[in-house]
């Protein structure tokens, strides 16, 4: 929950890939808590651990109330997307910024590969961004060899994201100006 609160104010694309994390964490110990103390919670410090389990807990019970113990995402993490589409949508219709628009549009073509791949066309083409990351994540955690298109690929998404997670910073600070 430190680490999730440093990510947010530090890096919003790194704060939701670690949060889908989290969320798997939480589907592989089935959503009990007392799994999660044994594999997780244990191995934090004495000090901190009743505030680990409390937002375990939390995050838990949100699993279950939203309808997400098995698939699916927490709207606290849907709303993270939301809020970076909304980013995304004025930072394209401005032209103050066309070096994010050029990141845009190169890694535009693998963002519609993927959607296609994936069949699913109703989901936010920043969403596809983030499950792409998240995948090769997954598949390195694997050690789990990824071809040369692939990181084509994975490249121009976290180059884009990357520029957007910067964007999202400077917004937050008040730093960003679309008009002069």
């Amino acid at each position: 929950m430190k680490l999730a609160q440093q990510l947010r104010e530090r890096n919003i694309a790194e704060y939701l890939i670690y949060m889908w994390q989290v969320e798997d964490l939480i589907r592989a110990n089935k959503c009990d808590l007392d799994a999660m103390e044994d594999s997780i919670i244990a191995r934090y410090p004495e000090e901190g651990k009743e505030e680990v389990r409390t937002w375990y807990k939390e995050l838990i019970d949100m699993m279950r109330d939203e309808g997400v113990v098995e698939h699916g995402h927490l709207q606290i993490n849907k709303n993270v997307i939301i809020q970076l589409t909304d980013l995304h949508k004025q930072l394209i219709a401005s032209s103050k910024f066309p070096f994010y628009s050029a990141a845009y549009f190169k890694a535009l073509p693998f963002i519609v590969e993927l959607r296609s791949k994936n069949g699913n066309k109703e989901e936010p083409e920043l969403e596809t961004c983030f499950e792409a990351l998240y995948g090769i994540f997954l598949l390195r955690l694997q050690k789990k060899t990824i071809s040369e298109e692939t990181a084509k690929a994975i490249d121009a998404i976290s180059s884009f994201l990357s520029m957007l997670a910067n964007y999202y910073d400077k917004e937050k600070k008040g730093e960003l100006k679309f008009e002069e």
